[in-house]
């Protein structure tokens, strides 16, 4: 392959090679093969999808503060919670493992559905879901660095010198982040451990030093239960405005989807294959279950001693509680150099959760784009993706004002649609298992998060809008690549059966490795001797030479490379070589190339015009791998081979 940055003169060249250097991030989101060289006790990976996931616990408490307040009474917040808990324990946890058990080498829930549909339909839902993936991973970078900057603003060290300064610091803490993709991104799990451990051992502090707080002065529970009385005449009132409440704490699940995905880094047992990976399986549900055990403790815990020590007014907008309803606890009870440790703590693992996000969305374009061919060469690359990673995250921060209760919507519809996207998964896998008890269990779970993103959109549309711009971009982005990309050759490798090769050992034995290119239909000797005699009479190829029939079966177009399987049939005297794959010109280009470089002889291949609008029939060929075929195939044989001396000879008559 030429060197893309010869033609460039002088800085480009540089500038171009330096876009250019390197392959797609590694780490956590890394291929399968490369990452299981690198696997962990489980522990350790819980701990980098805990960066992500329990850094929720910074803006978490004061999220479900505000939504109970909306809904009349801030006492309300550690019943939602506890209904938060409830689903996470009893719902995602449960459809997760499943999820861990059907897709264990790191492709997540999508892959399911993938799997589940057909052709063209599988490509476009995978793109739907594309476009919510990132709207909660770049909802994730700006909201985590707007909340890393709450508290950097908050600290009463800070509060006077950095005050109305959340924008440019939430911008700088991005910039940082790029910065750290730019230069590389190697594995960070023993970053992530340090972060988590510390992280979850002041948390557990603050919260010991607030039960003690509220066991000191019982005058703040009687309050709290005497609020959930007035309010609510009945057990299913309370139930009832809880769920109502529920949907805007969906933050809190963050990180189910994460745990499926760096499963290639969860170490298995020495008899795991990637076929059936058993230790892998075991324990990644190990990792989803602490997780889910550690998360579900430590929000039930934060959100009733907020409830019981934060006044109201502090969670609204403006207020010390706003966006660090926990740190605000840590001063006040503890003091400001332990408040200042326990903010400089929370500020990294936001931060981090950042870092997280950054490299699954590089994971999604090489994971996934590039199989469809619905991706530019240079999106292999990982730094020109993270320049619009980056971009993109300082444009949704502007947007949002680094607000944290602004973005929470969009990130809760980002989260939703995976979530749900995953129990519809599991749902359906469980039908085509014929277990009617999960059918039902996991049909009730993906009920309820169908209402609950029913109810996010109502509430905030933002993160429906957000979702449906990344779709109509990477849409847009994938039919201008699907198309730009079309005439490459598009073959991995190329496999013959016994009898295709003893045709073409025998053809290259005699030099006459010339094939006449025929649409498939009846099969039978008719159409042979028909087809042969159109193609020697338009083409003038000589009656005494012989001549193999080439066929290519289109098994599915909406896939972009594939291995081209041979195989031989002999049909009366006439010898055809039937090939299988996703585009008949393609599949023809590279079959030829294959036979000149396996022989040393440049073939020929004899074809006939078709009738009908080239327009037409250019759209075919992009949706059903068919069309034009003679001179679509030239163009292929023409990219894939610059030298005409070398190329093989196509002949078109008619």
């Amino acid at each position: 392959m030429a060197d893309p940055t010869a033609s460039a003169p002088g800085w480009r060249a540089s500038v171009r090679a330096w876009l250019l250097h390197g392959q797609p991030t590694q780490g956590p989101h890394e291929s399968p093969s490369h990452a299981q060289h690198h696997a962990q006790a489980w522990w350790r990976v819980m701990c980098l999808t805990g960066v992500d996931y329990f850094s929720t616990l910074g803006y978490q408490p004061g999220i479900a503060a505000l939504a109970a307040i909306s809904a009349g009474t801030l006492a309300l917040s550690p019943v939602a919670t506890l209904v938060l808990v409830v689903v996470t324990l009893f719902g995602a946890l449960p459809m997760y493992r499943r999820v861990a058990q059907e897709s264990p080498h790191g492709d997540g829930s999508i892959s399911m559905l993938e799997r589940l549909l057909p052709g063209w339909p599988s490509k476009l839902l995978v793109l739907v879901l594309l476009g919510f993936v990132a709207t909660g991973f770049f909802i994730t970078i700006t909201l985590s660095a707007a909340d890393a900057a709450a508290h950097v603003v908050e600290n009463p060290l800070f509060s006077h010198a950095l005050a109305g300064w959340n924008v440019p610091i939430t911008l700088a803490l991005i910039l940082l982040l790029g910065g750290v993709f730019l230069r590389g991104f190697s594995e960070a799990i023993g970053i992530a451990v340090v972060l988590v451990v510390a992280y979850l051992g002041l948390n557990a502090v603050v919260i010991a030093a607030s039960v003690r707080e509220v066991l000191a002065h019982p005058a703040v529970f009687s309050d709290w239960t005497r609020a959930l009385s007035g309010s609510f005449t009945s057990p299913l009132a309370l139930i009832g405005a809880a769920l109502l409440v529920f949907p805007r704490l969906a933050l809190g699940l963050s990180g189910f989807e994460t745990g499926v995905v760096v499963m290639p880094l969860v170490k298995g047992d020495p008899g795991d294959t990637e076929r059936q990976p058993t230790g892998r399986i075991r324990n990644a549900r190990k990792l989803l279950l602490a997780a889910a055990l550690i998360m579900s403790v430590m929000l039930l815990c934060s959100s009733f001693v907020t409830t019981l020590l934060i006044p109201p007014d502090a969670f609204r907008e403006g207020g010390k509680a706003a966006g660090r309803a926990l740190a605000y606890l840590a001063h006040r009870q503890l003091g400001e150099v332990f408040g200042t440790v326990y903010d400089l703590s929370t500020i990294l693992i936001l931060w981090f959760a950042g870092a997280s996000a950054m490299a699954g969305l590089l994971n999604i374009v090489p994971r996934y784009l590039p199989r469809y061919g619905m991706a530019p060469e240079w999106a292999r690359a990982t730094r020109p993706l993270v320049l619009i990673y980056t971009a993109t995250a300082v444009l949704l921060t502007v947007a949002f004002r680094a607000d944290v209760n602004a973005q929470a919507a969009a990130y809760a519809t980002g989260v939703l649609v995976l979530i749900g996207s995953a129990s519809v998964a599991v749902t359906l896998s469980a039908v085509r298992r014929r277990n009617v008890l999960q059918v039902a269990g996991f049909g009730l779970v993906s009920v309820i998060f169908g209402y609950t993103l029913l109810v996010t959109f109502i509430d905030d549309l933002s993160g429906l809008r957000l979702g449906l711009l990344f779709i109509l971009a990477i849409v847009v982005v994938s039919v201008i690549s699907r198309a730009a990309r079309a005439t490459e050759l598009r073959t991995e490798r190329v496999e013959l059966d016994d009898t295709a090769r003893r045709f073409l050992d025998e053809a290259a034995a005699g030099n006459d490795l010339r094939f006449i290119a025929n649409e498939l239909n009846a099969g039978d000797t008719a159409e042979y001797d028909e087809k042969e005699r159109e193609v020697r009479a338009e083409t003038h190829l000589p009656s005494g030479l012989p001549a193999l029939f080439l066929e290519v079966l289109v098994a599915d177009p909406s896939e972009f490379s594939d291995v081209l399987e041979v195989r031989g049939v002999q049909v009366g005297d006439h010898r055809i070589v039937r090939i299988e794959s996703s585009a008949v010109p393609n599949a023809i280009a590279a079959f030829l190339l294959y036979v000149r470089d396996h022989y040393g002889q440049r073939p020929d291949v004899y074809f006939e015009w078709i009738e009908g609008s080239p327009l037409k029939a250019v759209g075919h060929f992009l949706l059903s791998g068919e069309g034009d075929i003679a001179p679509l195939t030239r163009e292929v044989l023409r990219r894939a081979e610059p030298d005409r001396s070398r190329r093989p000879l196509v002949h078109v008559g008619g």
